[in-house]
């Protein structure tokens, strides 16, 4: 894809830029294109942001090749402005925005609850009746020069933390989710199915909390890279059951039934990974044996606690990175995306050369 940007807004008094921006889109099944667009105008309780890198994962993978379920329910269409996985830049603040100012770094969430309808009044906001997500559906992606989103939808992170990886606080908060929800603990023996980016930050999460973490996956590197973050490591075909948890992170529909396999009577699951094939399970299976099937959505809560950890140290962001892509070879980076990428599974955009980017 040429790039032929040039720069296309011009301030106004309270420095929101008006005019048109650009941004990268899908418009067919493995197309990209720059398109123009007019820039989001001022709202209250609403921040513009640039941003500055994008993380691609398997739903960008699944939307660049057509295959997402997000296309097939009608939810997303072509021309998508993909990037649910981000960070950027505060540019400006509507009214009453407290707390954040320009230049200020801030990581967005995917979902974006309304805050008004009955699940979001139960405290139910990852079911919240009226969602949007960035990216995804009803929300511009942040493949683009600039977005508009509340507040509330947005975390400072520290300046140390302004780096390419920074990109992996998203899915990181649906790991938190996983562990919140089946209450892991010291007494907990672990297996994390998968270890692309959610599997590893899986391990790396559960070994904060529990036992022992058992890696079991398919892909030689994927399994050294979980040895290094403190994981026994298992080939897929070799496992053995008797785990109080399983984390199911591979998104391989074959791979559901086998976490039930690995899972100890009255243990727990907790499927994060999305597979949309049908796979055969026996309910009875479930019943008898006492065990916990839990869906994992997202983990909106877990943001601040997220982008703690990841100041600390306590998780390893840069050690997940394969390759940070300039924008403008956007199409390189779904390749990278769909290659073997060895121990390093995250590949992200990176927006900070485009017009009013960072330098």
């Amino acid at each position: 894809m040429t790039d032929t940007r040039q720069p296309k807004s011009r301030p106004v008094a309270d420095g929101w830029p008006a005019g048109s921006m650009t941004a990268t889109a899908l418009v067919g099944v493995r197309r990209l294109a720059e398109i123009t667009l007019p820039v989001p105008p001022p709202v209250p309780g609403e921040v513009l942001v640039r941003p500055h890198y994008v993380g691609l994962c398997g739903t960008d993978l699944e939307l660049f090749e057509g295959t997402s379920g997000y296309l097939r329910s009608g939810q997303a269409h072509f021309p998508h402005v993909f990037g649910h996985e981000w960070w950027g830049e505060v540019v400006a603040t509507g009214a009453d925005v407290r707390d954040l100012s320009p230049g200020d770094p801030v990581a967005g969430q995917t979902m974006i609850p309304c805050g008004g309808c009955v699940s979001c009044a139960r405290g139910r906001r990852q079911q919240c009746r009226r969602m949007r997500e960035v990216g995804l559906y009803e929300q511009l992606g942040a493949a683009a020069q600039y977005i508009r989103v509340p507040q509330h939808a947005l975390h400072r992170i520290p300046a140390h933390m302004a780096q390419p990886w920074a990109t992996l606080i998203e899915p990181a908060v649906t790991v938190a989710e996983a562990l919140a929800r089946t209450s892991a603990g010291p007494a907990d023996r672990v297996a994390v199915l998968g270890t692309g980016t959610i599997g590893l930050l899986a391990v790396q999460l559960a070994r904060r909390v529990t036992a022992a973490v058992t890696a079991v996956g398919v892909e030689p590197a994927g399994l050294a890279a979980a040895e290094r973050y403190g994981a026994q490591a298992v080939p897929a075909d070799a496992a053995v059951p008797g785990f109080s948890l399983v984390i199911e992170a591979s998104g391989a529909p074959k791979a559901f039934p086998h976490a039930l396999e690995l899972t100890e009577p009255g243990g727990r699951v907790a499927v994060v990974g999305v597979a949309y094939e049908p796979v055969a399970v026996t309910p009875a299976d479930v019943a008898l044996r006492g065990l916990s099937v839990l869906g994992i959505q997202h983990g909106i809560d877990h943001y601040p606690d997220v982008v703690q950890l990841f100041a600390d140290g306590v998780l390893d962001g840069a050690g997940l990175l394969a390759a940070a892509v300039p924008v403008d070879r956007c199409a390189e980076a779904f390749e990278v995306l769909a290659g073997d990428r060895g121990a390093r599974p995250k590949v992200v955009l990176d927006l900070t050369g485009q017009p009013g980017g960072a330098e």
